[in-house]
């Protein structure tokens, strides 16, 4: 039993095993670089981009929602977070302000 023990026991790298831990290091750095300049960074732009529309939107706007309904905003209640949007003619639905995907079109000035 000892001798199986002691098989299943880590060999020693005579040159002290230092290099492999650094090379390891080094490629969890390399790894995580990659997946923050190619998934992270670019996920956290979009949403700032994102918020900063949902911030500017006002009466009269229209935009596409998350699920690809158009409309225009008739209100915006910033207090509950919602929009009311203007489908058709006297047709009128309250969204999330989070679901608002894009604006098409900028108000017109009056």
């Amino acid at each position: 039993m000892v001798h199986y023990l002691l098989a299943m026991a880590p060999q020693q790298d005579p040159n002290g095993g230092s290099g492999s831990m650094i090379s390891t290091l080094v490629m969890f750095g390399a790894i995580f670089a990659i997946f923050y300049f190619m998934i992270i960074r670019p996920q956290q732009k979009r949403q700032k981009e994102h918020k900063d529309m949902l911030s500017k939107l006002d009466k009269g706007t229209k935009v596409v929602t998350n699920s690809g309904i158009h409309g225009s905003i008739h209100k915006v209640d910033d207090e509950k977070g919602t929009i009311e949007l203007v489908i058709a003619d006297g047709v009128k639905v309250t969204f999330e302000k989070a679901s608002i995907a894009a604006v098409v079109e900028e108000k017109k000035a009056n």
